[in-house]
């Protein structure tokens, strides 16, 4: 099963988020700021980042940044999941590295299809590993 890393300060977005996910068959850790979010990603590696913009302690801009500079995080997939949907918001989350840009306003599949579709390559490598062996 897939971990998925969901980062908000909103306590009824993570549940109603989490909820969401976990019906799709993902496992989820929570992260309410910016700083936790990034212990988060070294201690369970997740697979996915899932990162609001607008976080205590540090901003999910500086996140998005900060796991794409790592060599060792680099290839997580980040999905910036904001509020914020402007033009202007798009075109920021994608200079920090971000590999989609979901905006909360959106219809709740959205989220899970672009989960997927990251997801996606990632698992048919683990399973032509797993064939490897």
């Amino acid at each position: 099963m897939s971990s998925v890393l969901l980062v908000d300060d909103d306590r009824v977005q993570q549940l109603a988020i989490s909820k969401m996910l976990l019906i799709s068959g993902f496992n989820i850790i929570v992260a309410k700021d910016g700083i936790e979010a990034l212990e988060k990603v070294y201690c369970y590696c997740p697979m996915l980042v899932i990162l609001d913009i607008v976080l205590p302690k540090m901003n999910g801009y500086e996140v998005c940044r900060r796991l794409k500079k790592n060599k060792e995080t680099q290839s997580i997939p980040v999905i910036m999941f904001s509020a914020k949907s402007e033009e202007i918001d798009f075109y920021w989350g994608s200079k920090q590295g971000a590999d989609a840009y979901v905006s909360k306003l959106c219809h709740p599949q959205l989220l899970i299809d672009t989960v997927n579709q990251l997801l996606q390559p990632l698992r048919m490598m683990s399973r032509a590993k797993d064939t490897e062996m």
